[in-house]
């Protein structure tokens, strides 16, 4: 069973991604922050990170994928940006720290999924 990590801040967006994914056949896991994200993907080993970009607390996405990427036990991991901020300059951040891809908010159910299956189905 292919592991998915949802690494968002907000409870209600975090919520909508667990209960879309959930119909699927993965096993899921949850961080609300950057310390929290690190701490379960190096728990879990998740073959997707479902990453935001914005997070308070000292380590935004950007710093959570680049510590992903630097990690010999995560490095094979994929990795996709959720955020609000869709100009170029983010999305080539986002790429530059190492994300496989990146999804604009808000973002469909059916976008999510496409996504997630085009990165591990």
């Amino acid at each position: 069973m292919k592991k998915v990590l949802i690494v968002e801040d907000q409870d209600d967006i975090r919520e909508l991604i667990r209960v879309t994914l959930e119909f699927e056949n993965f096993e899921l896991g949850e961080a609300a922050n950057g310390e929290s994200a690190l701490a379960q993907a190096k728990a879990q080993r998740p073959d997707l990170i479902l990453l935001d970009v914005m997070m308070p607390g000292g380590m935004d996405g950007i710093e959570v994928c680049r510590r992903v990427r630097g990690d010999s036990g995560l490095r094979k991991a994929k990795i996709v940006m959720l955020s609000a901020k869709g100009q170029q300059a983010d999305r080539a951040a986002g790429y530059s720290a190492g994300a496989d891809d990146y999804l604009t908010k808000p973002f469909s159910p059916l976008e999510l999924l496409q996504v997630v299956n085009k990165m591990i189905g």
